[in-house]
């Protein structure tokens, strides 16, 4: 979507017109990046404004992390900033001390990939192990804002949360390792992160380390080279809690995978605790060896499902009065009913809103939502019809289009049929009879029966489950 700057914001403007270009151009980038990409690199920027807003100066630690901003992310901020403003933003990246500013400009000459590669280290990872930058004090890089308290409980997340909860107020114990699985953006972070807060609140002296799959490889990598594994064990191996996000990350990475085992145990033999989340289950794993997942397996495992619609209404009530706005209900419940996939992509169409209501100075109503987001409904709209769906189905489960709409009752042909159904009615707006009609004249109570049947299913099976996922990810594109 494109957002004009607001009236009286062009040349001349005060200060804080500056900064709310800045805070806009950040809620985008955030909704566009990766959710590790924008936390390690983009939020951590301070930025300064002039007062006509022609130059925004980012403010960078050190040389490293200016060096790969200019190279990674430079042309995409500009682009972002002219996009909103409605011209052309100076942009400049300087160093918080000492180094003058290198400047950038709005269509800057980046370096060739090359270039970049051999400015950054494969795995672009700040304040790694041995990292000299990185403060001598132990860092558990929990995030303090995501909490038990501040996560919405539904259907989708409650069991998930009630294991977490125990681990956290009963480490070591039972749940051990306690593995949470579920597709992109549904709070699996979020509540690896509550573990670590509670336990912190408890114990203040514990170890608890947060850290991603990624940064655990960039660890062993930069252990073998420097020839620091006794260090590097005694970081890992000394924690009471780790907890470590997408471990299908590690496939085809021997060296991790045998140091990951070797923590694994010796963390479990001192009754410390391991959360782990991925998107798959264990078994479900690619390239990870057998050991490994059979130690995954061995603790419990739990599915985040992705939130029904009274979930998803609560969420965005409760995330717009942490943004000190209110959203009207009739307006969340326009939102949730068309953002059915996750909660990252529900915070990003409340800022969106938000944004919209703030620059256009107009109150939140079930129109401004319409307007605010215009582009994301005409893509869904576009992209996901009853029909897309129906091939996307008979495609993944080698059966013909046609056998949607026969009366053909087989397993192998009525089984993807009801959950075609099940997906009509999860992704379009279409109604019960509607979607009947468009599965060769079956009564809505067809329609319902398969619903029903396949969402109860998914709760008790694994295989249906990610099964499910996987067609959900494909027709989202």
């Amino acid at each position: 979507m494109t957002e004009g700057f607001p009236p009286g914001a062009g040349p001349g403007a005060p200060d804080d017109a500056g900064q709310s270009l800045w805070q806009v151009c950040i809620e985008q980038l955030a909704q566009e990046l990766p959710e590790q990409q924008f936390n390690t690199w983009i939020k951590p920027l301070v930025a300064q404004v002039t007062e006509d807003l022609s130059r925004v100066t980012l403010f960078v630690g050190n040389r490293f992390k200016l060096d790969w901003i200019r190279a990674q992310y430079a042309g995409r901020i500009a682009q972002t900033l002219e996009r909103i403003y409605g011209q052309p933003v100076a942009l400049e990246l300087a160093l918080t001390q000492r180094e003058a500013p290198v400047r950038t400009s709005i269509s800057p000459a980046l370096p060739t990939a090359a270039q970049a590669a051999a400015a950054a280290p494969a795995q672009p990872e700040p304040a790694a192990l041995g990292d000299d930058s990185a403060p001598a004090a132990f860092k558990n890089r929990l995030n303090a804002a995501l909490t038990f308290d501040t996560l919405v409980e539904g259907t989708a997340n409650r069991m998930a949360r009630a294991a977490a909860m125990h681990v956290a107020g009963m480490p070591g114990h039972l749940y051990n390792p306690l593995f949470i699985y579920g597709g992109v953006g549904l709070g699996k972070t979020h509540l690896v992160h509550a573990v670590g807060n509670k336990l912190l609140a408890d114990r203040p002296d514990a170890k608890v380390l947060y850290i991603h799959a990624e940064q655990f490889v960039s660890d062993v990598v930069k252990a073998y080279q420097r020839k620091t594994f006794d260090e590097f064990k005694e970081r890992y191996h000394s924690l009471d809690l780790l907890l470590i996000d997408d471990v299908q990350f590690f496939a085809n990475k021997d060296r991790t995978q045998e140091e990951f085992f070797n923590a694994f145990e010796a963390l479990l033999a001192k009754k410390s605790h391991i959360v782990m989340t991925s998107d798959t289950y264990p078994k479900g794993l690619a390239d990870i060896h057998e050991r490994l997942v059979s130690r995954f397996d061995s603790g419990l495992t739990v599915a985040i499902e992705p939130p029904e619609l009274e979930m998803r209404v609560a969420i965005l009530i409760n995330k717009a009065r942490s943004e000190a706005a209110e959203m009207p209900e009739e307006v969340a419940f326009f939102v949730a009913k068309n953002v059915r996939s996750n909660v990252r992509e529900l915070e990003g169409a409340l800022r969106k809103i938000l944004a919209y209501s703030r620059f256009n100075q107009k109150d939140i109503s079930i129109q401004l939502a319409r307007e605010a987001l215009r582009d994301l409904l005409s893509i869904q709209n576009r992209q996901i019809g009853v029909e897309n769906i129906q091939k996307t189905v008979a495609d993944y489960y080698k059966i013909k289009v046609a056998d949607m709409y026969s009366k053909k009752r087989p397993a192998s042909i009525a089984r993807p049929r009801q959950i075609a159904m099940y997906l009509a009615k999860e992704l379009t707006q279409k109604s019960l009879p509607e979607i009947g009609e468009l599965f060769g004249g079956r009564d809505h109570t067809t329609v319902l029966h398969a619903v029903r049947k396949i969402a109860a299913e998914r709760q008790q099976l694994t295989e249906l489950n990610q099964q499910l996922h996987v067609l959900e990810q494909t027709l989202k594109g």
